[in-house]
């Protein structure tokens, strides 16, 4: 495996980075949050993103999409992470798309596919119902009522799931808590009649929401995969997304670290630059070695991902977790480094912080990945 980005991915990383540093700098951000934008994107930076193709990345081009694969959409989140750059990329462009294309019916897909792909629907995955991830702790339940399937339960911290229109749920339709079999997965309209969307606030002023589900009612045609298949097919639908995330991840800590590079470049101190300070030096070069070795997992996994290793779900697992690590470590550096106005809203690190505060929790945590990597390598 080659470590390197292909012709085709590098042009879509240039154009990304193109777009975030011209369209979507961190002052964009500032501004939605500013402005207690009830979204928290933008839906017209949202279009320009649609028009340059990024919404159908991993879309067949039979329904719209370009199909270039996990690394293209990698790259691209890698990018508009250094501006902190809100959108519905994540939750629509990979983990709706991802997991309609691969377990949807032909008939879904024509029916979903091509909204996504021209930006007319965003999607929401609702799979947690505790404070941390469990994805087979889901007990929310589907009931064959008929020909008619009736949903109940909450899911806690959907991403995008404040302003997303079609929801992807995991029920349990059979089993106890913590079976990986016994779930299922199902598409479901967010207005549909039953369904409560209660928007939540995070620290890193993103667009999240809890999903009450009250008898909701709906067809045996809005199974998405088999009945009872839902625990394998969640697996795979969450590495694709664990490891777009850390290339986001990763991009949030390349950013974080050169802020702090020019800072320790131009802050004085007794008259002496204190980039000159043997400690502060000894930090940053632990900082700079973490990323690199975050960059090798990220390609690793997203490259093996459309390779179709057999190894993905460790290549995944340790991508989040050592990307989750990184940020988390040059997030709380930089903001040292920057001394007491690092954690006032005067500076953007700040806002890398409590980014990386959220970004480390969503689909598991580091030690979520380290557990399930070494019980995957049956240690």
């Amino acid at each position: 495996m080659k470590l390197v980005l292909n012709e085709e991915q590098q042009m879509l990383s240039d154009s990304a980075k193109d777009f975030a540093a011209n369209r979507t700098p961190v002052n964009h951000f500032r501004s939605l949050r500013d402005n207690n934008d009830p979204l928290n994107w933008d839906k017209d930076v949202w279009k320009e993103m649609v028009d340059l193709g990024w919404a159908g990345i991993l879309i067949p081009q039979e329904f719209g999409g370009s199909d270039f694969g996990l690394a293209g959409i990698s790259v691209i989140m890698q990018e508009v992470g250094k501006t902190l750059t809100p959108s519905p990329l994540f939750a629509t462009a990979v983990m709706g798309a991802s997991a309609i294309n691969t377990f949807g019916t032909q008939e879904q897909k024509a029916e979903y596919l091509p909204k996504i792909a021209a930006g007319n629907i965003t999607t929401a995955i609702a799979i947690d119902e505790e404070s941390h991830h469990a994805p087979f702790n889901s007990m929310a339940q589907a009931e064959l009522v008929g020909d008619e399937w009736v949903l109940n339960g909450k899911k806690k911290f959907v991403v995008d799931g404040a302003s997303a229109d079609i929801l992807i749920i995991l029920a349990r339709t059979s089993g106890i808590k913590g079976d990986k079999a016994g779930l299922t997965l199902f598409i479901v309209d967010a207005s549909h009649t039953g369904v409560e969307i209660i928007k939540t606030d995070m620290a890193d002023c993103r667009n999240y929401a809890n999903v009450v589900l009250d008898n909701v009612t709906i067809s045996k045609d809005a199974l998405l995969g088999d009945q009872e298949s839902g625990g394998e097919a969640i697996d795979k639908i969450l590495d694709e997304g664990r490891i777009a995330l850390s290339a986001e991840m990763l991009g949030n800590s390349e950013a974080a670290f050169e802020m702090t590079l020019n800072y320790l470049k131009e802050r004085k101190q007794f008259g002496v630059l204190i980039g000159t300070f043997q400690a502060l030096q000894h930090r940053a070069a632990e900082m700079f070695c973490e990323i690199e070795l975050t960059k090798s997992a990220v390609m690793a996994a997203m490259q093996g991902a459309d390779e179709n290793n057999n190894d993905l779900q460790r290549m995944a697992s340790l991508a989040k977790s050592i990307a989750g690590e990184t940020l988390y470590l040059v997030s709380n550096e930089s903001v040292q480094m920057h001394g007491g106005i690092g954690v006032t809203d005067e500076y953007d690190i700040g806002f890398y912080m409590k980014r990386a505060r959220v970004a480390e929790v969503i689909f598991g945590g580091a030690n979520f990945h380290q557990e399930r990597y070494a019980n995957l390598s049956n240690f």
